[in-house]
C-alpha cells in the first residue's frame, strides 16, 4: 500500500482526516502533535442559442455492443441541479449546458465476478492489499514523526461500523467509519468476511488506480462526469431522481439506508450493505444502479468552483473533462477526483446522494466499502482496440 496508505485517508473526504488520524496513526501525533437530445441520423447537430455542436447521436452502423455494456445516444442536457432540488449543495449549481458524444457504457457496476477474473489473468494486487512503505510514508508526515509500531503498519482500508446510538454531529465521519487491518475486495468488512456468494455484488475497496488497472486490462476507461451524470439523466431533464421525483420510490429504486443513520437500517429495500447488481429497476437508457449500492468512479478532478467557472463562459461544453487542477476550498491541499451515485449508506438524513446530480470529492488513493466504478467505451477507443 506504500505512501497510498496516508493519501487514503487524510483526503476522503471531508472529515476523514479525523479518523485516519485518530484510528489508524494515532499514535503519530501523540509523538508529533478530516435537453433533450435530438435527431436519429450517426452523427447530427446541436444548435444550442448561439453555438453550434457536432456531435455522436445514434450507434454508428456496424459497430456492435460489446457484452454487458448497452448505447448512451449522444446529445444535450444541462449538468447539475435542478432548481426543484432542496437537496442540492452548492458545488452542485449552477445548471450549465453540456454536449455528449454517444458512447457505450457497463450496465451495471464491475462486479467481484469480473474483477476476480482480471485478477486471476493479471496477478494484480490493489492498493487495499499492499504492504506499506513507512520511508515513503513519513514523506506524508510532519518531519520527525517516529515509526509506529509494525502492528499499526498494515494494508487495509476503510469500513463502515454502526453506532450504538444517535449522532448528533453528521459531519464527523470518524463515529461510523474505522480503517480495518485486512480489509480489501475479498475481504470487504475486515479479514473475518468474504465475498463467497456475491459474485454478482459490486466489486469494493477499489481505489482510482486500481479501476484504471482494470480498465487498461479491459481496453475501457472510466467515464467522465458529465458523462455519467447525462447517462443517469438518461433525457429526465428536469428530475431530482433517474425515476422522477417521487422520493416515495427510493425503496424500490435504490440500494440505500433506510432508518435512522448510522444507526439502524432496517432494510426496507432488502439489503443493508451491497445488493447484487441488476436487481433494481434500470433508467431509461437501460442502466442499473445508478443511484445507491455503490459509489462510482470518474475522471474528473474534483473543483469546488468547476460549475461556477464554465457556466460564466455561456458556452456549451462539448465532451468537458472536469477542471483542469483539482480544488477543495474545505481541503485545499487535496487532490481529489468526482465519484458519483451515492452509495448503501445515503439516506435523506445523511448524504440524499442518490439524486442524479449529488457529487463528491475522493482522494483517487482511496478504497472504502461503499466504492466501486463502472466503465465506458467511446467510439474513438471502441475503433482504436478492434480495427
Amino acid at each position: 500500500m506504500d505512501k497510498n496508505l496516508i493519501k487514503l485517508l487524510a483526503v476522503v473526504p471531508n472529515g476523514l482526516l479525523s479518523l485516519f488520524y485518530s484510528t489508524l496513526v494515532c499514535i503519530l501525533l501523540l509523538l508529533s502533535g478530516c435537453d433533450g437530445r435530438k435527431s436519429n441520423s450517426h452523427t447530427d447537430k446541436i444548435e444550442p442559442s448561439k453555438y453550434e455542436l457536432e456531435i455522436i447521436i445514434a450507434q454508428p452502423k456496424g459497430l456492435e455492443t460489446p457484452h454487458g455494456m448497452v448505447w448512451v445516444p449522444g446529445g444535450e442536457f444541462f449538468q447539475g441541479a435542478v432548481p426543484s432540488d432542496r437537496m442540492a449543495m452548492a458545488h452542485e449549481k449552477p445548471r450549465h449546458s453540456v454536449a455528449i458524444d454517444g458512447f457505450f457504457m457497463d450496465i451495471h457496476e464491475v462486479t467481484n465476478a469480473q474483477f476476480a477474473q482480471f485478477v486471476d489473468e493479471t496477478g494484480y494486487v490493489t492498493v487495499a492489499e499492499r504492504e506499506i512503505d513507512w520511508e515513503e510514508m513519513k514523506q506524508q508526515l510532519p518531519q520527525g514523526t517516529p515509526k509506529p509500531p509494525d502492528s499499526i503498519l498494515q494494508p487495509g482500508s476503510l469500513v463502515f461500523k454502526k453506532t450504538k446510538s444517535s449522532v448528533p454531529n453528521l459531519y464527523d465521519y470518524s463515529q461510523w467509519w474505522e480503517w480495518k487491518i485486512g480489509a480489501n475486495w475479498k475481504r470487504p468488512s475486515g479479514p473475518e468476511s468474504n465475498i463467497e456468494g456475491k459474485d454478482e455484488h459490486p466489486v469494493v475497496h477499489i481505489t482510482y488506480e486500481d479501476a484504471l488497472a482494470y480498465c487498461d486490462w479491459v481496453g475501457r476507461g472510466l467515464p467522465t462526469e458529465a458523462e455519467w451524470e447525462y447517462a443517469a439523466r438518461a433525457g429526465k431533464d428536469d428530475s431530482i431522481y433517474f425515476w422522477g421525483n417521487e422520493i416515495s420510490k427510493l425503496s424500490s429504486h435504490a440500494n440505500t439506508w433506510e432508518g435512522e443513520f448510522p444507526v439502524k437500517n432496517t432494510q426496507e429495500d432488502g439489503f443493508e450493505r451491497t445488493a447484487p447488481v441488476m436487481n433494481y429497476p434500470q433508467n431509461n437508457f437501460g442502466l442499473y444502479d445508478m443511484a445507491g449500492n455503490v459509489w462510482e468512479w470518474t475522471s474528473d478532478w474534483y473543483n469546488t468552483t468547476y460549475y461556477q467557472n464554465i457556466s460564466s463562459n455561456n458556452t456549451v461544453q462539448k465532451n468537458p473533462k472536469g477542471a483542469e487542477f483539482p480544488f477543495n476550498s474545505n481541503n485545499p491541499y487535496a487532490r481529489e477526483r468526482v465519484i458519483k451515485g451515492g452509495s448503501f449508506l445515503c439516506s435523506d438524513s445523511y448524504c440524499a446522494s442518490y439524486r442524479i446530480s449529488a457529487r463528491m470529492a475522493t482522494s483517487p488513493d482511496s478504497g472504502m466499502e461503499h466504492l466501486g466504478f463502472r466503465t465506458v467505451l467511446r467510439v474513438r477507443e471502441f475503433e482504436s482496440t478492434f480495427k
